[in-house]
């Protein structure tokens, strides 16, 4: 019974002499190791032999990304506005050994950076550019608590912001403002509507009176050719009838023709002014053709240009 109390005391001494001396780091882990209570080594991913009662494992790292987040703080921008800000860091441990004696806890540290970077960055500027300018913020973020952080074994890699945060007041003026803008640029909009209508309409005005000018230019040019095309004709139509009647008079016979059609007119207008009770002058003898012929030639001149004007006889 002894003997087996002994076995059993001895395997289970084995056994812890054995999970203190091999030791499986598992992957994206880094662990450190101390020898008598000083830095010896960091054992990467794999499997590990240790010296019992000399090597003992210190501390323990994750090389993975780590994403922290950053408490909401108050932070006051250029023009005295408090805003809550809020945001998410993102950091990994490249150096195991910094990383444990450097500091002593070194995610408090940096999220602390991040928050004394932030208030300082959002200090810079006004309170209507915070939203626009969060990409420079987390850029000058990252930049700052990394220069501090590398002295630790520590990358951060990003900084992003979550939420910004003005008071209820703030909000209610600034919604008061962006409401003020889209009524204004409703109105800006509307009043350019309205002018391109005005022009659109003034333009079609002119339009309509040029070609309405062009289309009274081109009925008065048309009318004008259409006289001018009547004149010329009737001309044409008269100097032709003189030229056949001047040709006929040349002809035999007719001369006394044309004295017989005097005759005839100066009879026929002579009723027509005795109708008309106009004044004549009758000549003395009124047998002598020739004199009837001159009389009726004067007569007939008189009566067609105008059958108005009186004409006295008078006894030659």
């Amino acid at each position: 019974m002894p003997t087996l109390i002994v076995a059993i005391v001895v395997v289970i001494f084995a056994m812890i002499m054995i999970g203190r001396i091999a030791r499986v780091v598992p992957q994206q882990n880094a662990w450190v190791v101390e020898r008598l209570g000083k830095y010896s080594t960091t054992l990467n991913a794999g499997f590990h032999i240790l010296v019992p009662f000399l090597d003992t494992i210190r501390y323990k790292h994750s090389l993975k990304e780590v994403a922290l987040n950053v408490p909401e703080q108050v932070c006051i921008t250029r023009d005295n506005v408090q805003v809550a800000v809020d945001g998410v860091l993102y950091f990994k441990v490249l150096d195991p050994a910094r990383a444990s004696y450097g500091i002593s806890d070194y995610t408090y540290a940096i999220s602390q950076l991040a928050q004394t970077n932030l208030r300082s960055e959002i200090g810079k500027i006004e309170l209507d550019r915070t939203f626009e300018e969060r990409t420079n913020i987390n850029m000058m973020v990252v930049t700052e608590v990394d220069k501090a952080s590398e002295a630790w074994g520590v990358k951060v890699l990003r900084y992003e912001i979550k939420n910004i945060n003005p008071p209820q007041d703030v909000l209610a003026a600034m919604e008061k403002q962006m409401r003020a803008e889209r009524e204004k640029r409703a109105t800006v909009l509307q009043s350019e509507g309205q002018r391109d209508a005005a022009i659109n309409a003034a333009d079609g005005d002119k339009q309509q009176v040029i070609k309405a000018s062009e289309a009274k230019k081109q009925q008065a040019i048309n009318e004008a050719e259409g006289q001018a095309a009547a004149i010329q004709s009737v001309a044409a139509a008269t100097a032709n009838g003189i030229k056949q009647i001047a040709d006929a008079i040349k002809t035999p016979g007719g001369y006394e023709a044309m004295q017989l059609r005097l005759a005839e007119e100066y009879i026929k207008q002579f009723g027509q002014l005795a109708k008309s009770g106009n004044s004549m002058i009758i000549p003395a003898n009124l047998s002598d053709v020739s004199s009837i012929i001159a009389m009726a030639t004067n007569v007939f001149r008189s009566a067609s240009a105008d059958p108005k004007v009186p004409v006295r006889a008078t006894q030659p």
